[in-house]
């Protein structure tokens, strides 16, 4: 278990090291939190496949998730990682299968943006 998602960035560079793939999976709002790792992958030049489902977008109910999930495909792109983002659930396996071959065959860091409009509406209740 993670404490952090920058943490995640350096356990897949462990895992390539070590002979393993591995997929770092988190949510948009942990983007801001891997930044400086991200150096460790372009400087090393660690392959990095992360799935990341966006928060603060279509239907979001929390305000807190909507600055980062307009800044995260800016960041990943300035730190150097492909960008590849899947809208319609028809296009998720073949996404995601580009995105390991782009990554684990050439070494390339990528990152598969999930929209939040394939989980769905979240309904919460408040309480009264």
């Amino acid at each position: 278990m993670l404490t952090t998602e920058e943490e995640g960035v350096a356990i897949c560079c462990g895992a390539w090291l070590g002979g393993q793939r591995s997929a770092l999976l988190m949510q948009s709002s942990g983007v801001g939190n891997c930044i400086n790792m991200l150096s460790l992958i372009q400087n090393c030049r660690f392959p990095l496949l992360t799935l990341i489902t966006m928060r603060g977008e279509w239907a979001e109910f929390n305000p807190w998730q909507v600055p980062m999930s307009k800044a995260t495909q800016g960041t990943l792109e300035l730190m150097g990682i492909t960008v590849l983002r899947v809208s319609k659930a028809e296009e998720a396996a073949e996404t995601v299968r580009a995105a390991l071959d782009a990554a684990f065959d050439s070494g390339e860091p990528v990152a598969v943006l999930l929209a939040q409009s394939l989980i769905g509406r979240k309904e919460w209740t408040r309480s009264k």
